[in-house]
């Protein structure tokens, strides 16, 4: 394949749809194509360009073979169209909302690809969690420490690239196209 998969992934409240949304143009001047997930949850409290669909259609979409990367995170399934496949052999980049936990399958699958962890601090974490009002101060807690074992268990492997999004959201999309660019993610326009 030609183009290559940008692999964004951390954790909930890091600002992956805010930075995805915010660095969408500039992406797509540079031939980068960004992917719209599929999601058992309503695309309504999603916060994200993604499409909701229930567990049944999800599990008949996957069966059929209609997605290229799949996983469960958080009682939720995602999905990766297949389609992604089409636009890497054409040259075209694609960025990928994923899933820390989901970084080995998507290797094995994409060997060149990129994979960037967004991070932020955990008072910022805690803050915007806390604002969304999706889950209590005990899922939380929780929440922040699996982030923080991933941290742990991420240090040791020198693939993984990372922006802060602690700071404003500006810098984060001024990091992220740096990135692309330095890690040889050409200009495909």
């Amino acid at each position: 394949m030609d183009g290559r998969v940008i692999y964004l992934m951390g954790p909930s409240g890091s600002g992956k749809d805010s930075l995805i949304a915010a660095a969408r143009l500039q992406l797509a001047a540079r031939g980068c194509e960004v992917v719209q997930r599929v999601i058992t949850r309503s695309a309504e409290s999603v916060g994200e360009d993604a499409k909701g669909v229930s567990p049944d259609h999800f599990e008949r979409l996957e069966r059929s073979g209609e997605f290229a990367l799949a996983w469960q995170a958080n009682g939720l399934s995602y999905g990766i169209p297949v389609a992604i496949d089409q636009w890497l052999q054409s040259g075209r980049d694609v960025l990928v909302n994923g899933s820390r936990a989901n970084l080995r399958q998507a290797l094995e699958r994409y060997p060149a690809l990129l994979p960037i962890l967004l991070t932020v601090r955990d008072d910022v974490l805690r803050e915007r969690l806390t604002e969304r009002g999706r889950e209590n101060l005990e899922q939380i807690d929780a929440r922040i420490a699996r982030n923080a074992l991933f941290k742990d268990r991420r240090s040791s492997d020198a693939t993984v690239y990372v922006i802060d999004n602690s700071g404003e959201l500006s810098q984060a999309v001024q990091d992220l196209l740096a990135l692309i660019q330095l890690t040889g993610a050409t200009d495909r326009t």
